[in-house]
């Protein structure tokens, strides 16, 4: 009887615990680079007079920080 657990074996449980360390590591990096980039944007339309752009925008980088915080605590328990 099939009991929905998927048996895999150690090398091939390895080597998804190595992907997914890559991955959390490319997905923070990669939610820093666009935080930066929003809130530069944050900036400008504060700067352009869209004060509520501004603070969409720079409530969506605060987003981005919340996630890779989240993912960086989970690299940890790698």
């Amino acid at each position: 009887m099939c009991d929905g657990h998927q048996t895999t074996s150690g090398a091939e449980n390895n080597k998804d615990i190595e992907t997914l360390r890559i991955l959390l590591a490319h997905w923070i990096e990669h939610n820093k680079s666009h935080e930066e980039n929003f809130r530069q944007w944050a900036e400008k339309s504060q700067k352009l007079g869209k004060a509520g752009v501004s603070e969409m925008i720079t409530k969506a980088a605060d987003a981005l920080k919340a996630a890779s915080d989240f993912l960086l605590e989970a690299k940890k328990h790698i």
